[in-house]
């Protein structure tokens, strides 16, 4: 299965935002990357396939399960 677009940020700069999509069993998520030493050391050690990300908590309301099933994409 393809990715499905749920939506952007809708307050980021030049739409180089945080971005979520649907892949049928997961999220793909588009944030960004958390390199803050003191961050990386409270988190722990992180596996070399995997990082960290941020996004905002006004981005929630893409996830269906948030939004009742269906998301809120914006255009994308």
């Amino acid at each position: 299965m393809g990715l499905r677009y749920l939506g952007k940020d809708p307050a980021s700069d030049g739409g180089q935002s945080p971005t979520v999509w649907d892949d049928g069993d997961s999220y793909v998520v588009q944030g960004w990357r958390i390199d803050d030493p003191a961050t990386l050391v409270e988190v722990g050690d992180i596996p070399p396939h995997e990082t960290l990300i941020r996004i905002p908590k006004r981005l929630m309301p893409v996830f269906p399960e948030v939004s009742g099933g269906h998301g809120v994409a914006e255009a994308g």
